[in-house]
């Protein structure tokens, strides 16, 4: 049993003390960083290769990355975590870009625009009763 513990008591002495690298998205060297106007569409997607996730409606292309560090089970540094956004026209040309940093998540300024809704904007009885109404004749078949 003596063995049992010392065995565990040596793994976990031995895991602690590998420094592991973690990519996250896509991995962007130093040169592409630099480098992040692009003109249209094909151009970005060449650089760049297939996005993390397009948004068809607002026709907006997303890229992700993140690269951190584990240097122990209980201690993990993330390194640099980056949104790329590329908001397209019609003609796929690239007309804005914005780059977020995820570690300063207090920079980044949030919309406020907001869905409506129309079951809130309904009064309490057209809710409570809003399917009760006249009851309509439906015609028979002979």
């Amino acid at each position: 049993m003596n063995k049992l513990y010392f065995y565990i008591c040596i793994f976990f002495i031995l895991s602690n003390c590998s420094n592991t690298t973690i990519y996250s998205g896509k991995i962007l060297n130093q040169d592409q960083l630099q480098n992040i106007n692009f003109e249209n569409k094909t151009n970005l997607i060449s650089k760049l290769g297939n996005p993390s996730y397009v948004d068809p409606i607002e026709k907006k292309i997303f890229y992700f990355s993140e690269k951190s560090e584990k240097k122990s089970i209980f201690k993990k540094e993330v390194k640099y975590s980056y949104v790329f956004v590329f908001k397209l026209d019609e003609n796929d040309q690239i007309i804005k870009t914005d780059v977020f940093d995820t570690n300063n998540i207090k920079n980044i300024k949030f919309s406020d625009d907001k869905t409506s809704n129309e079951i809130v904007q309904r009064g309490l009885l057209e809710k409570v009763f809003g399917g009760v109404g006249t009851q309509q004749d439906l015609p028979t078949t002979p």
